[in-house]
C-alpha cells in the first residue's frame, strides 16, 4: 500500500510539472522567493484567473504553500516533495548504468559473436 501511495504522488508530481506555465511558475518562485498572486500573473500573458488555476493544481500537489495575510495571498514553493522524482531518476540512471557497465565489459572481453 506505502508503495503504491508513493508511485500515485509520483504520478501525481510528474503530471503538475508537465505543464509549462506551472514549471515556470515554480522556477520563478524558487529564484524570488515567495511572492503574491498578482506579482506572478504580471509574467505571464493570461488571466489572474488561469494564474489562479495553475497555482492551484501546484498547491494540490503540494509544490507551493498559500499564506494569506489579510486580502494577499503569498505564494511559496516548497521542494520537499520533489525528491520523489529525483529518486525516481535516479533508479532509472542506476539501472542504466549497470547496463552499460555490463556491456562496456563484453565489448572488453571479447564475449560477442561478430554477425
Amino acid at each position: 500500500m506505502v508503495e503504491y501511495k508513493k508511485e500515485e504522488t509520483l504520478s501525481e508530481l510528474l503530471k503538475t510539472v508537465s505543464d509549462t506555465t506551472r514549471r515556470t511558475l515554480l522556477t520563478q518562485l524558487c529564484q524570488q522567493g515567495p511572492g503574491r498572486v498578482t506579482d506572478l500573473a504580471k509574467a505571464y500573458d493570461m488571466s489572474l484567473n488561469a494564474i489562479s488555476k495553475h497555482i492551484k493544481i501546484l498547491e494540490k500537489a503540494g509544490l507551493v504553500t498559500r499564506k494569506n495575510i489579510g486580502r494577499t495571498h503569498w505564494i511559496e514553493a516548497n521542494l520537499s516533495k520533489i525528491n520523489l522524482i529525483d529518486n525516481w531518476l535516479n533508479e532509472l540512471r542506476s539501472i542504466w548504468d549497470l547496463r552499460l557497465n555490463k556491456l562496456n565489459d563484453i565489448l572488453k572481453n571479447g564475449d560477442y559473436e561478430n554477425d
